[in-house]
C-alpha cells in the first residue's frame, strides 16, 4: 500500500478504535488522549490494533516493537504507522 499522510492515518485509527472499543467512545478519543493510562487500550486490545494496523496499512509489526511508547496515543500511533512505511514523523 502506498505511504498515508498523517491525518488519513489518525483517521482510520480512530474509526477502528471507536468501532471496536467501547471505552474509546466514552472517552471522546483526540490525538493526545493516553489510550494505555486511561484503559482504552489493555493487552488484547493492542493485539486487536496491531492486527488492524498490519492489515490496513500492510505493515509487519515485530514482537519488539510492542513498547508502550508506539500505543500512547493516536498522534504516536500514526508516528508509528508513517515510519513503518518508511517515512519520516
Amino acid at each position: 500500500m502506498e505511504q498515508t499522510t498523517t491525518s488519513l492515518i489518525e483517521q482510520r485509527i480512530h474509526g477502528f478504535l471507536m468501532e471496536k472499543f467501547p471505552l474509546a467512545r466514552k472517552a471522546r478519543v483526540d490525538r493526545e488522549t493516553a489510550l494505555l493510562e486511561r484503559g482504552i487500550l489493555d493487552s488484547l486490545g493492542i493485539l486487536d490494533i496491531v492486527s488492524f494496523l498490519e492489515s490496513e496499512f500492510s505493515i509487519a509489526i515485530g514482537d519488539e516493537e510492542l513498547v508502550p511508547e508506539n500505543f500512547q496515543n493516536l498522534n504516536s500511533l500514526s508516528s508509528f504507522v508513517q515510519n513503518k512505511q518508511g517515512k519520516s514523523s
